[in-house]
């Protein structure tokens, strides 16, 4: 029986491990490569640590809540993206039907049966469910920078700069757990746009998961931004 299972959907079963592969290994590699290689996790860190260090000399801080509120704002956005998304899934888990007819029309769609079809919606409602968690703890987490923004030490206070600049370090490294899971979140959701490739045919969704690898890696270790962060803080430094 499992061997007949095997045989007559061994396409979406290669298809699916491949995915499996690029999405847990392309999240393993790039929290491994950034530690030891320049990339847009490392380099903001950077950034964000300099940030808390000019917060920690001013006395007022409204443009450091401000900038803060704003990436709250866009951390909320995707997360309540992502429930209209899921419910829009629920709602396309009823009309299978139909989609399964709109689908096969396309001159080249894999033959999908019921069950296929349901088990990659619920794929899709895994992850969004998993990208709609990541959002909702980067959010807790920019709360959290926000208090400990409220309770940093004012320029007239005696405190050492040890002490300083512990407190920088430890809101910079707050604020890059709120990022690096808002940035999974994000990932998340090129992946769902690969999976989307999987309606269509095994193929086509092996050949998205891949380019988004690609893409992922080229922004995060390899593209211009990269470059433009770090030959602005070479700039920095030589300064």
């Amino acid at each position: 029986m499992v061997q007949g299972f095997v045989m007559d959907h061994w396409p979406h079963l290669v298809a699916m491990v491949w995915f499996v592969v690029c999405f847990r290994g392309y999240m393993y590699y790039s929290r491994v490569k950034s530690k030891t290689t320049a990339c847009l996790a490392s380099v903001m860190h950077l950034y964000r640590l300099e940030w808390m260090r000019h917060m920690l000399m001013r006395e007022n801080r409204i443009p450091d809540t401000s900038a803060i509120a704003n990436l709250e704002r866009t951390v909320a956005f995707f997360a309540s993206t992502t429930m209209l998304i899921l419910a829009g899934l629920m709602t396309l888990l009823s009309a299978k039907d139909k989609a399964i007819s709109i689908v096969s029309e396309i001159p080249f769609a894999y033959p999908t049966g019921a069950g296929e079809w349901e088990f990659k919606l619920l794929l899709l409602l895994v992850l969004f469910v998993y990208a709609f968690f990541k959002f909702t703890w980067s959010l807790r987490q920019y709360g959290f920078v926000s208090v400990m923004v409220g309770g940093a030490p004012l320029p007239g206070e005696a405190f050492s700069d040890q002490r300083l600049e512990a407190h920088a370090a430890r809101i910079a490294k707050m604020t890059s757990l709120a990022a690096n899971n808002f940035n999974i979140g994000l990932r998340t959701y090129y992946f769902c746009l690969a999976v989307l490739g999987w309606f269509i045919h095994p193929g086509l969704f092996m050949l998205a998961s891949t380019t988004v690898v690609y893409v992922l890696y080229r922004r995060e270790f390899s593209s211009s931004t990269l470059n433009s962060l770090m030959l602005s803080a070479e700039a920095d430094d030589a300064h």
